[in-house]
């Protein structure tokens, strides 16, 4: 017979040896959650990093990317219509200075919205670009380099040469453009003078 101290031993083993499991499997159960909260933090670091370079006197690079953020989405039920070039957009926006955000212009400040057509041309690439495919009520950020805004001249006594801009677009309401009615026009002519081909063809 084992003696009462070699069973008191093997116990206390036989405890510490389950004790021992279960926090390895607790280590193991938690280690996606524990990951997940490493990406997270790293993202949140890193989207730091990005806004910190912003408002500290230098600008993006003049053929940076065009950069589109949403602030606030509408849902695809309540969005009937997208913005698209042609269409006659109506819109508020505040424009600030990449480099030391100072504001340069706002027409939330003159409390009179912003109206113009989609691509063709009457505002920045960057805008034209930028405002494609947007619902009404929508807001974004836009973060425009100099080749998809005012260039190396700038706009005298607002806006330096090489500046890059952010815009916070708000979309009031989208309609049909005096450009719209064209494209349309020419695309029935083009329909029409195609299917006369065909018969020639045939």
């Amino acid at each position: 017979a084992r003696s009462e101290p070699a069973r008191f031993s093997r116990r206390v083993l036989l405890r510490a040896t389950v004790a021992q499991c279960a926090e390895l499997s607790a280590q193991r159960e938690s280690r996606p959650s524990m990951w997940f909260f490493v990406a997270g933090f790293v993202a949140a670091v890193a989207v730091a990093t990005a806004d910190a370079k912003a408002c500290e006197g230098e600008d993006l690079a003049s053929d940076a990317p065009l950069r589109i953020g949403v602030k606030h989405r509408i849902a695809e039920a309540d969005c009937p219509r997208k913005s698209a070039p042609g269409d006659k957009l109506k819109m508020h926006y505040t424009g600030t200075l990449y480099s030391d955000c100072s504001k340069f212009d706002s027409s939330r400040d003159r409390d009179t919205p912003f109206e113009f057509t989609l691509g063709q041309g009457m505002v920045i690439k960057g805008w034209d670009d930028g405002l494609r495919g947007m619902c009404a009520g929508e807001v974004r950020k836009l973060t425009i380099a100099s080749d998809l805004g005012y260039g190396d001249a700038g706009s005298p006594d607002r806006i330096p040469g090489g500046a890059t801009l952010v815009f916070e677009v708000e979309l009031l309401e989208i309609a049909d453009g005096d450009f719209a009615g064209d494209n349309k026009k020419k695309k029935k002519k083009k329909k029409r003078k195609g299917r006369k081909q065909q018969k020639v063809e045939m």
